[in-house]
């Protein structure tokens, strides 16, 4: 089911506050770093598609990278839109005060350098929309003073709906506040999950659904990936040919019990029927489904690419 979305203005005065040096940063700070990944809000858009009574949140997906400096992260936002918004932002951690800070700038240059080539003079501080708070027991929790941020959002053009202005994350949960979702009343935010990718393989027979049992036109992909958070990946045959079916992976939550799964799907890509699922634990590090037509095979990167001691 499609979700529609209220089109971003572009904003397009220029850019009026001037800028004042970085804060010093501190080993007291918790190092932005720590909340590096992919996080999505695929379940909160899907729980307000399944209850009418809720106002559908924009899909966002946001890939938090790390860089050679510990206290500066790169966070890219991307936005479910028409037409689709995306930006990315450099935040520097600091404290201040007391008080912890994370310092978004927005990009200088076209293309600006990542890892190993992240370089912090090609970015711009964007001080007026400075996050603000403190470090939890799992996380943190920062604001930013939402009418000091305007005075600079003109300037920064439509990618200014995504600037940040407010981030509590705690283990893998992220909620944020942009600038965009001020119009969605005060409390506005989406609820995102980091992304756990699984890896494996699908077995597609040539003749569909309706292939005999004894059939050996089996169209084999032993590089499947998908992430637990609405992950989508398209089935194709051995000649790269589309076979209108997809697999879809999700971790949801259903309103009858409200428990928690982890959910493989087999898609029709013509209808977005779903043809057959099969369902396991959140924390499951293994997935599959045989459907005699189609089979699948999933395990968590984690469990195949265990992180360095």
């Amino acid at each position: 089911m499609d979700i529609r979305f209220i089109p971003v203005i572009a904003l397009a005065l220029m850019l009026a506050a001037c800028q004042s040096p970085a804060p010093r940063a501190s080993n007291a700070a918790v190092p932005a770093a720590s909340a590096a990944g992919e996080y999505d809000n695929h379940e909160q858009v899907w729980s307000a598609r399944e209850n009418p009574a809720l106002i559908a949140p924009p899909h966002v997906h946001v890939t938090v990278e790390a860089t050679p400096r510990t206290d500066w992260t790169i966070w890219r936002v991307q936005l479910d839109a028409t037409p689709p918004i995306e930006a990315s932002w450099a935040l520097r951690t600091s404290d201040a005060d007391g008080a912890l800070v994370w310092l978004p700038h927005r990009a200088l240059v076209a293309g600006p350098g990542r890892g190993a080539a992240f370089d912090p003079a090609q970015w711009t501080a964007l001080d007026a929309c400075a996050l603000r708070g403190r470090a939890t027991a799992r996380g943190v929790q920062l604001a930013a003073d939402a009418r000091a941020c305007a005075v600079l959002a003109p300037g920064v053009g439509p990618m200014a709906a995504l600037l940040p202005l407010d981030i509590e994350r705690e283990g893998d949960a992220l909620h944020v506040r942009f600038y965009v979702d001020q119009a969605r009343g005060t409390d506005a935010r989406e609820s995102l999950r980091r992304v756990r990718r699984y890896e494996g393989w699908a077995a597609l027979n040539g003749a569909g659904p309706t292939a005999a049992a004894d059939s050996n036109d089996w169209h084999t992909d032993r590089k499947v990936s998908l992430g637990n958070e609405g992950g989508r990946y398209a089935l194709a045959y051995r000649d790269g040919r589309p076979s209108g079916y997809s697999l879809l992976l999700e971790r949801l939550s259903y309103r009858d019990g409200n428990v928690p799964v982890l959910k493989l799907s087999v898609v029709d890509d013509a209808t977005g029927r779903t043809l057959a699922y099969a369902w396991a634990n959140p924390e499951a590090t293994s997935i599959g489904i045989n459907l005699g037509w189609v089979q699948v095979g999933l395990e968590s990167s984690a469990t195949i690419h265990p992180a360095s001691p």
